[in-house]
C-alpha cells in the first residue's frame, strides 16, 4: 500500500477478503479491517496489487482487459480502429474502439464480437448499421 509515513499502514502489506460492486464502484474488504475505525485510517491509500498476468484465464471465450486492450478491430477485413479500454457496465462489458477521431462502445456480445484472436492482435466485429457510421436519411 501507498501511504503517508506516519499513517499506521506504512510498510504493510493487506489481504483482500473479498471484492462487492455497490452503484457501479467496487468495494474491498481487507482483512484485519475490522470496523468503521480501521477503514477510515484507510482513506486516500493508494493499493498496489501484484498479479500474475502470465496466467490466463481458462474459460475459451474469457479474457483479462490487459489482453484486449490495443488489439486492432476488423469489420469486413477493413481495420475500423483500435481497442483502447474495456467498460464493465451492469448490463454488459463494452470494448471502447478508437475509431477516427471517435470512441465507439462497442458491446462485447458474441453476436456483434464472434471472434477475439489474442495471438494475432485482432478482433473482428459484425456491428449492426450505425455504430461505426452515420446514417445518411
Amino acid at each position: 500500500m501507498q501511504v503517508p509515513q506516519e499513517s499506521p499502514w506504512f510498510g504493510k502489506t493487506v489481504t483482500v477478503n473479498e471484492l462487492r460492486w455497490y452503484n457501479q464502484m467496487p468495494v474491498i474488504f481487507l482483512k484485519d479491517v475490522e470496523d468503521r475505525t480501521a477503514a477510515e485510517s484507510l482513506i486516500k491509500a493508494i493499493l498496489l496489487v501484484h498479479a500474475d498476468t502470465t496466467v490466463l484465464p481458462t474459460e475459451s471465450d474469457a479474457w483479462y482487459d490487459h489482453q484486449l486492450v490495443g488489439l486492432k478491430v476488423f469489420r469486413n477485413d477493413s481495420e475500423v480502429g483500435e481497442v483502447v479500454r474495456v467498460d464493465h457496465l451492469p448490463s454488459q462489458d463494452m470494448l471502447i474502439v478508437k475509431s477516427g477521431d471517435n470512441e465507439v462502445l462497442v458491446p462485447f456480445v458474441k453476436a456483434i464480437v464472434p471472434e477475439v484472436d489474442i495471438k494475432a492482435g485482432k478482433v473482428i466485429v459484425t456491428p449492426p448499421l450505425g455504430l461505426f457510421e452515420e446514417i445518411e436519411e
